[in-house]
């Protein structure tokens, strides 16, 4: 007599651990922070997070993918939906959580990958995919929106957010330094994203 086929619901193998897994993201966080993505080693990793190579390996490849989505996960917990009832308010909802994020470790993190992409091809490609992913959403759903509330013609383009947005941002945080403040994301939401928007 043979055994019954497992169901769609029988786990094969050992569960995941979840709380293992995110020490894992957590160290390669703080690993960035501290001594830079480029100089971030496997071994290092798994003596932060205390966890074998084997048990990383097993879910990611290489140091790219850990650290890839490490940033995912993160900025998964800290960017929302803003619903405030009009396009200014919600792009300054956004704005100001992007910016209490790069206030904290996170600015020095998304710097340091960021720099680093440019010299890892493979690490680029994933965060690139990661910004389309995520960003793209919210900035989609805050036009549509916009656009039942009758703010801005139905035509209007998401991409004018998740473009221009991430580019005066990134310009402050790595090049000129200047502030990432309340007037900056005025100025960005006044002159710039609505105005584009409503043409």
């Amino acid at each position: 007599m043979t055994a019954p086929p497992p169901s769609a619901t029988t786990q094969v193998g050992r569960p995941r651990s979840e709380a293992r897994e995110q020490a894992i993201l957590d160290a390669a966080l703080e690993l960035v922070v501290e001594v830079g993505y480029d100089r971030l080693s496997m071994d290092a990793l798994a003596e932060r997070a205390r966890a074998s190579k084997a048990t990383i390996y097993r879910h990611w490849s290489g140091k790219a993918e850990v650290v890839a989505e490490a940033v995912r996960c993160r900025q998964c917990h800290q960017l929302s939906s803003p619903d405030t009832g009009s396009l200014r308010g919600d792009l300054l909802v956004m704005l100001d959580e992007i910016g209490t994020s790069l206030a904290a470790e996170d600015g020095a993190v998304v710097a340091g990958v960021l720099w680093a992409a440019r010299s890892d091809p493979v690490l680029a490609g994933l965060m690139r995919a990661q910004a389309a992913e995520g960003k793209q959403a919210i900035a989609r759903r805050i036009v549509d929106q916009a656009v039942a509330r009758g703010e801005i013609p139905p035509g209007a383009d998401p991409q004018t957010i998740t473009e221009v947005v991430p580019a005066m941002v990134f310009m402050r945080l790595l090049i000129t330094g200047e502030p990432i403040d309340a007037a900056f994301f005025e100025h960005v939401v006044d002159d710039i994203v609505v105005p584009v928007l409503e043409s």
